[in-house]
């Protein structure tokens, strides 16, 4: 289970950071041009917002059933074990958090220039923290693989 798990929060990172783009470019295209918030971009907003909650979830049950994630006297002294028992849960559920109140906050406007003004600065936001809480292959000792398979 844990592997499997492990393989789906693997996967999931990619298209979340996908769809995180692709929502950020739309949504600063149509707030620079003005465009209207149609369809297509209720769609996007969605769907970022619900891959990234099953992402959330899947890490969270990984948070509670994995090896590398320990609360000792070392926790807070050792760089990896603070990395996935505090940093890397509190960061992504900040992104989340900024996902959420992004999609909360634009579903009550009807400005569409507002919306994707909003929805730009607050996936941006997101974005950036999850960059920084990604266990990247180059970064020392917590580093992980990009794509596992």
């Amino acid at each position: 289970m844990h592997t499997g798990l492990l393989h789906l929060h693997s996967l999931l990172r990619w298209v979340i950071l996908l769809l995180l783009v692709f929502s950020i470019v739309r949504f600063l295209v149509g707030w620079l041009n003005k465009h209207s918030f149609g369809k297509r971009e209720e769609r996007l907003r969605l769907f970022t917002l619900i891959f990234s909650h099953v992402q959330f979830l899947v890490g969270l049950v990984l948070y509670f059933i994995s090896s590398v994630v320990q609360f000792n006297d070392q926790t807070m002294s050792n760089k990896g074990l603070r990395f996935w028992a505090v940093e890397h849960i509190t960061m992504m559920i900040i992104a989340i958090v900024l996902i959420t109140i992004g999609h909360s906050k634009t579903k009550r406007i009807t400005d569409s220039v507002k919306k994707h003004r909003l929805l730009t600065i607050f996936f941006g936001l997101a974005l950036l923290v999850i960059f920084a809480a990604m266990p990247w292959p180059w970064r020392e000792i917590i580093g992980r693989p990009l794509l596992r398979m």
